[in-house]
């Protein structure tokens, strides 16, 4: 008579996927089975254990920070974008009220400093300078030829579509702030006009995380098109 071997049952061992899997298929399970979850003891980071209840309320304690301090920004973003509207606005009237280039050129020069709080601001324009000499130059305004080699250092900026920010190469804070140069932390070049056709606006900041590629240029971009058609006119 013959005998055959028991079959051996091998017991598979479940995956925390299945794990996974099964809980997020059957959401009520510890609602069948309260008394499993009040036994479940999860280690806790400043040492001994936690309920898993005590630790889903403490995520949860964790995302609503998170959630507060996001919504704080954004509120404090959309201020700044208030206040920066209305001075936007501001200028925009104090422009319209101008009567020649000069004029113009200081309203600009005002508001860079005192209602955009700029440490340093150069308005360059394309031309013979010789064009310019009823202008009251001084710090802010640069008339030269837009093919002045000084110029090279810029080329990519000239020939592109929007402002760039950053930190700037000496070359180009030499150029632009002379004197003042080794403040310039940080640089805003904003083109006025189709890939700054007529010239450029650049905005210095001692402080080298003020302006820095990430930033959003909408602000910027409004400012050239608001400074263009001012100085368009003339």
């Amino acid at each position: 008579m013959s005998t055959q071997p028991e079959p051996e049952y091998v017991e598979e061992e479940v995956s925390e996927t299945t794990i996974c899997d099964y809980l997020a298929a059957h959401p009520d399970f510890f609602e069948r089975n309260a008394r499993l979850l009040s036994s479940l003891r999860l280690p806790h980071e400043a040492g001994g254990t936690i309920s898993l209840v005590e630790r889903q309320v403490s995520m949860l304690r964790q995302k609503e920070f998170k959630l507060e301090r996001q919504l704080k920004e954004l509120i404090q973003v959309a201020r700044e974008n208030d206040v920066l509207a209305a001075k936007i606005h501001e200028l925009a009237m104090q422009l319209m009220s101008a009567r020649d280039l000069n004029t113009t050129i200081g309203m600009i020069e005002v508001a860079m400093r005192s209602g955009f709080g700029a440490d340093h601001a150069v308005l360059v324009l394309f031309g013979d300078p010789d064009n310019f000499d009823d202008v009251d130059s001084g710090r802010f305004f640069r008339a030269t030829p837009r093919e002045d080699e000084a110029l090279a250092p810029f080329a990519t900026f000239l020939n592109g579509s929007g402002p760039r920010c950053g930190q700037v190469r000496d070359s180009q804070r030499n150029f632009l702030f002379k004197d003042d140069a080794e403040d310039i932390g940080s640089a805003a070049l904003v083109p006025l006009g189709h890939k700054a056709d007529i010239g450029f606006i650049a905005i210095g900041s001692v402080d080298a995380d003020r302006f820095h590629p990430g930033m959003s240029i909408d602000f910027l971009a409004r400012l050239g098109e608001l400074v263009t058609g001012a100085l368009k006119r003339y």
